[in-house]
């Protein structure tokens, strides 16, 4: 008896096309902070700094387009973090080294190393925690540490802050090269502490905060276009500003889990 070609075809092996695309995306962002690193090299720092953003909301969309086209699966997570290392680590420390943090000499180059070395640490400690569940920090929608992109837009910072005002220029370097030391030295302990930091599942807003919120996107994007560096330096400041607010918001919730555990029984009526 003949075997239906179309069963046939199935028995063969291949990879679908939606469980590509986002790998494809993924090995884009790679490429882009690759890419900030020989802007750098050839001294230009502002198009670095753009190309290591772009490699940021390139990550930012990899896995939401892989979960909308059902397209997970463990060699992207591999390749995300791959990606991640090399663009948000390795990019943003040489780029800081040949911006300012070559003035200080070998320690210079040690806190370069730093910010590398610690994004691939909290990278391997995400990944070892994927198919871990029960942890306080993912459970209630945290992120253990500051994320890599965060980490690397915050201590990219002090170059925005330069490119929009003119602060921390070429006549002051050693001014500059403290300002990223220890802008990077914060980030480097960031990204391997323990710290619970803002997650999208974590953040909670009221119904009529929708409008306002709506709003202030619609001028930030105005302001992205009309200002850029000024408007990513606001944006890291944000970001600092609100991580005291989510280590207290962590403490209230687990506070709450262990007077009320969620797998308690409710009372009797």
């Amino acid at each position: 008896m003949e075997r239906d070609p179309r069963a046939r075809l199935r028995l063969l092996p291949y990879i679908p096309m939606r469980a590509l695309v986002p790998n494809a995306i993924t090995m884009l962002a790679l490429c882009a902070g690759a890419t900030g690193v020989r802007f750098a090299i050839a001294g230009q720092f502002d198009k670095a700094v753009a190309a290591v953003v772009i490699a940021g909301v390139l990550d930012g969309l990899d896995g939401r387009v892989a979960r909308a086209l059902k397209g997970t699966s463990r060699f992207g997570a591999e390749l995300d973090s791959l990606s991640d290392v090399t663009a948000f680590g390795i990019a943003p420390a040489l780029i800081l080294y040949l911006w300012a943090l070559q003035h200080l000499g070998g320690l210079g180059w040690v806190i370069a190393l730093a910010h590398a070395v610690c994004a691939a640490l909290r990278l391997a400690r995400f990944n070892a925690a994927l198919d871990v569940e029960d942890l306080p920090h993912k459970r209630l929608g945290f992120l253990t540490g500051i994320p890599a992109p965060a980490a690397a837009g915050l201590a990219l910072s002090p170059i925005c802050l330069s490119l929009g005002t003119g602060l921390l220029g070429d006549e002051e370097p050693m001014l500059r090269a403290v300002v990223v030391g220890l802008m990077c030295g914060f980030t480097a302990i960031g990204m391997v502490s323990t710290l619970p930091t803002w997650g999208f599942k974590a953040i909670r807003l009221p119904r009529e905060a929708r409008l306002p919120l709506l709003a202030g996107v619609g001028l930030f994007a105005a302001a992205l276009a009309q200002e850029p560096w000024l408007a990513l330096t606001a944006i890291s400041v944000v970001y600092l500003l609100a991580m005291p607010f989510a280590w207290m918001r962590f403490r209230r919730l687990r506070a709450a889990e262990v007077v009320t555990p969620p797998d308690a029984s409710p009372p009797p009526a």
